[in-house]
Parts: C-alpha cells; structure tokens; sequence
C-alpha cells in the first residue's frame, strides 16, 4: 500500500499560519525582552489555535485520546498547543546559541559518540520525529566541537523553514538540504564524508514518497520509506532521536540505536528497512506515552494509512 504521488500528505494541506513579520517581532522580543516575556505572548497564542483551529483540535483531540486512554478535556488540548508553542518559540534561543537558558538532560549520548569514532571520520543518520524539539540537538553540538547537523527535509517545507532562520539568525540556514532537487543526494553525501550527522524527521513524507501503514498507538498509521531508503543506500548507521519538553524551561534528550545499514548486503535491504521502519515506530509510540504532549503532527495521522492506501 502506498499514497498516490497526485496526493499529497494531509500535512502538506495544512494551512500556513506562521507569519515572518510576527515571527521576527516575536524574536525582537524575546531577545530583547527575555524569555519569560516571550512566555506570555504564548499563552494567547495556545488559547488561539485552542479556539479558530478545529482542524488542529480534532487532530489533538484524537491523538491525546489515544495516548491518554481516557476522555479528553479542553484544558488538555490547550496544554497540547501551549508546549507546541514552547519549542516554537525556544527555538529563537537555540538557533542564536542560548543554551545557557535551558536545562538540558541528554540520554544515550555515548552511543553517538561512538558510532562517530567508529565511522572513520564519516557521519551518520539521526532521526526524530514531529515531537519536541529537534533544535535541542545543537546544545550538543555546543558542547563536542566536531558534532555538526545538517536537517534534510521535503523542499517546500525547507525553503520555510530557511525564511524562518532567516529571520532568527540568518548563519544557521546552511544547515538545511532541501530534497527533489538535482543535487540532493550529492549534498547529503558530501555531508556524510565530511563526518557531519543528518537530521531527518521521518514521521512525514519528504516528497512523493511511498508511504506504507505500521501500528501505532492502538492504530494503523503511514509512516514514509524514503528516509530509510535513503540511510540504506548510503550505508550509514541510524540513530532515533527526541529532544522532549518537560516544562519549563526543561528538555530531555534520548539518543536509541535504529538500524545499521554499513553492512547490509543488497539483498538483505528491504528486510533491514521495514525492520527498521517498526523498530521507528515502537520509539515514537514509547516516547509518545512517556511525554503525550510532545507530538506536533496537528493533521489527521491515523486516518490517513486507510484512506491513501485506496
């Protein structure tokens, strides 16, 4: 079963809320003013979306109910879109570098550490998810001098994504590769010889993509092939990553072995890939329950596995 390359993911419909004059206000404010003032303004943000986004509040609503297990109140959509807006919004610091904010705990490090000095000076995968924040990363980068990350996304989504570092700190926008251009491939691999880690957010498709169903959460959900196909053509290893929330101004980062593909012999590589594909699925559903209100997929994800499979 695969999505129609005519349809696009429910999330690619979404509609583009974020605004470039209100983000760099907000990024005057917030580095001028501080964090804590910035906090305020995030409060009428989530009250907001909590009440002109039905689209969002369903898409909430559905997935709290499913990783709650019990009856879903307002005041817990609202607390879905408030720590939304929280990474939203701490990204500002980090992307000018401002870890000095934070409290950052970090799980797993030493397996990064490893496989790096293991890679005779090539790089590696890292893939996240639409939950918590993936900036968070780059506190580790402050920290291990050789740690580099590149984010590698559908192309629509980064050249937004570049207009917002643009208007954060325009220095970080060489660290997006955007995918379905005629070099792609070669920039991802150049990074990958130069030793660098390439982020990839592998719940959503990085294009016309084959998207295939996988359980999660009690349910059938599509979940993309490309970033797995991508790590395993390239041979690489693969690490899952999630910078979650805790409040605050608290973050917890999970570093978990995914798959290795150095080895993989051709004929083995479909195998290892939805191997890999399950092993994705069952972290997001554990980290899902360990913190439910750190998933950021506001569109209907679990609907789509039946509807694009027809």
């Amino acid at each position: 079963m695969q999505s129609s390359p005519h349809n696009p993911p429910d999330w690619q419909h979404a509609p583009e809320r974020s605004n470039l004059l209100m983000l760099r206000t907000m990024s005057w404010i917030s580095l001028r003013l501080g964090r804590p003032a910035g906090r305020v303004v995030l409060r009428l943000i989530a009250g907001y979306f909590l009440l002109f986004a039905p689209a969002g509040r369903a898409a909430s609503r559905d997935y709290l109910g499913r990783v709650l297990q019990r009856p879903v109140r307002w005041s817990d959509i609202y607390r879905h879109f408030f720590c939304f807006a929280s990474t939203v919004h701490d990204r500002i610091y980090l992307l000018n570098r401002r870890f000095d904010l934070f409290q950052i705990e970090v799980e797993g490090e030493h397996l990064i550490q490893q496989a790096l000095a293991d890679a005779d000076g090539r790089g590696l995968f890292l893939f996240g998810a639409h939950m918590g924040s993936f900036e968070v990363i780059r506190a580790l980068g402050c920290r291990h001098a050789g740690l580099q990350v590149a984010m590698v996304m559908y192309e629509e989504n980064a050249r937004k994504i570049n207009q917002m570092l643009a208007a954060i700190n325009p220095a970080m926008q060489q660290d997006v590769i955007a995918l379905g251009q005629i070099d792609s491939m070669l920039k991802v691999t150049a990074c990958l010889q130069q030793g660098k880690v390439i982020g990839v957010l592998a719940d959503r498709t990085l294009g016309d993509d084959v998207m295939q169903p996988v359980t999660l959460l009690d349910g059938s959900a599509n979940l993309p092939l490309g970033p797995f196909r991508m790590a395993a053509i390239l041979r690489r290893p693969v690490f899952f990553m999630v910078g979650l929330y805790m409040g605050k101004n608290r973050y917890r980062i999970h570093f978990e072995q995914l798959a290795d593909f150095s080895n993989t012999p051709r004929g083995r590589r479909q195998i290892e890939m939805q191997q890999a594909r399950a092993r994705y699925a069952e972290l997001l559903e554990k980290y899902c329950r360990r913190a439910p209100y750190n998933w950021f997929n506001f569109f209907n994800f679990w609907q789509s596995a039946s509807d694009k499979s027809k």
